[in-house]
């Protein structure tokens, strides 16, 4: 055993050619989740999660932007089995980050994280009923092969090497410094300097109070609104569950009482649009001034949860636009200029500092080649099965979090569902499991239900998903719950194939018919 040099984390050692029942790509908060599932449930397995990166955490390992935080509560972000008992409900990365190694700790997951490992190629074989994996692993880019029976994908939806970065006219003239979020420069120097942030999403609203503090000034540049939803960061009714109740007892009740809300919440928007926009827009009028330009800056074209509502925990944005230090201009850019940005209406922004939060890369399943038998899978043909499989991909899982509320919610339930498979594998025999697709016709949808410039840009290199159950992604935890925890796993479209038995040769004597 040897420990990575940047990290408290024991790193354990591989050699090529080892053999697994499961691997796990992705020592993210949905690898680590399934690491624990398969301890818990499936306790006789051999795992090994491969992590391209040198730490654990994924999402919150890589972003190193001033305030990066959670955009859901940590009561379901956070694991159902290990309950989130810090009094702040939206935790920064630091805090998650620690709560993972707590994680991988307390269940001896750390013995079986091998860091470096980038998955390049994966080959399934119907002989062998095994995954074979071509990876490259440590500074030297060592290749490797591991092979496995059964393997989960929990690699995230976004390129963690490229971010988005539109080529906006006269860039190259800015005299100042030039930032994406996704690669914040640790020794970027904010005292006094006047801040652009381009963009309107999560990412722009978590930057903007964060630097307002030591700025000069910041102004966040949209060429749209976002809906907005100011929140408490401390749940006082979490508090006094907690306070009366056993830890695990206390995080059960308020994990459900955040799901549930999250459905209700997500429901109104989608079934009463116009009234719940009114309802989220007026909120945001009571926590600004009179005369700020509500209608301009706050007040989106689209409806509500088209997109992902942005989290402002103790409604931050707002109290940095109320002192005075943040400000939001709607516009759209003409050019940059070597001290700023000209906007199409006119008016130029002052900036020694631009930070261009335009958005995510996506990529799922992290870019990798995917083989059967040698034919390769295009991955914007694959159709998604109960959202937590791929059509005519045997022995894989992917997982793909909500998009309207939080990752681990599903994270957990396709874990569950996974490990179900498993064992039912093991009863019967079976050595493959597959979605099987039969109508080569069937009616397909995105795979995103979003209007997200971030979804929209790559919708069609995407995987599809079906409009009839079991090809259809319910953004829906309740009814997840019950598909994925107590549905029937034999429903005549996922297949378990059991390995053809060999036929013995009968004694030459009863052949010729001798007694």
């Amino acid at each position: 055993m040897n420990y990575h040099p940047q990290s408290d984390t024991p790193q354990a050692t591989s050699g090529s050619g080892e053999h697994f029942d499961v691997l796990i790509v992705g020592a993210g908060i949905s690898g680590i989740g399934a690491a624990y599932h398969l301890g818990k449930h499936c306790p006789g397995k051999s795992y090994a999660i491969l992590e391209g990166r040198e730490n654990l955490g994924g999402t919150w390992d890589l972003f190193k932007y001033p305030g990066i935080r959670s955009d859901s509560d940590m009561s379901t972000l956070g694991y159902g089995f290990k309950p989130w008992t810090d009094e702040k409900v939206i935790a920064d990365a630091p805090r998650i980050l620690d709560y993972l190694r707590e994680t991988i700790r307390e269940n001896g997951i750390d013995q079986n994280i091998r860091y470096q490992h980038r998955v390049l190629r994966a080959s399934w074989s119907s002989e062998e009923s095994q995954w074979t994996l071509h990876v490259v692993r440590g500074a030297d880019a060592e290749p490797a092969v591991l092979t496995c029976r059964f393997l989960q994908m929990c690699t995230g939806y976004y390129n963690y090497k490229q971010g988005y970065a539109p080529d906006f006219a006269g860039q190259s003239d800015f005299e100042g410094e030039w930032v994406h979020p996704q690669f914040w420069p640790e020794d970027l120097e904010l005292q006094g300097k006047r801040m652009v942030v381009i963009g309107s999403g999560a990412t722009a609203m978590t930057i903007v109070p964060a630097v307002s503090k030591d700025v000069e000034s910041v102004t966040m540049l949209q060429r749209s609104p976002t809906y907005v939803v100011a929140r408490p960061n401390r749940d006082r009714i979490a508090k006094a569950l907690f306070t009366l109740l056993p830890n695990g007892i206390a995080h059960r009740i308020n994990r459900w009482k955040n799901a549930v809300m999250s459905v209700i919440l997500y429901r109104a928007c989608q079934n009463k649009p116009e009234k719940m926009a009114k309802r989220l827009i007026d909120e945001v009028r009571k926590e600004l001034p009179d005369d700020f330009d509500v209608e301009t800056h706050f007040t989106p074209t689209y409806g509500p949860w088209d997109q992902r509502l942005c989290l402002l925990p103790d409604g931050d944005l707002f109290e940095a636009i109320n002192a005075g230090k943040a400000h939001v201009v709607t516009d759209h850019i003409e050019r940059i200029t070597a001290n700023g940005i000209q906007l199409k209406s006119g008016e130029h922004l002052e900036a020694d500092v631009i930070v261009s939060a335009t958005g995510l890369q996506m990529q799922l399943l992290s870019g990798i080649e995917f083989t059967v038998d040698g034919d390769v899978r295009d991955l914007k043909k694959l159709i998604s099965y109960k959202g937590v499989m791929f059509g005519d991909m045997p022995n894989m899982a992917n997982t793909m979090g909500y998009t309207n509320a939080s990752w681990t919610l599903k994270a957990d339930l396709i874990s569950g569902y996974v490990c179900r498979v498993l064992k039912h594998m093991d009863k019967t025999g079976a050595t493959k499991v597959m979605a099987e697709v039969t109508d080569p016709n069937m009616p397909t949808q995105p795979f995103m239900d979003l209007t997200s410039g971030y979804v929209a840009r790559t919708a069609e290199l995407l995987p599809k998903q079906g409009t009839e159950p079991p090809w259809r992604l319910y953004q829906n935890y309740l009814l997840d719950y019950r598909i994925l925890r107590f549905g029937r796993l034999e429903d005549g479209v996922l297949q378990f194939t059991k390995p053809q038995a060999a036929v013995a040769a009968k004694p030459e004597a009863e052949l010729a018919g001798v007694a």
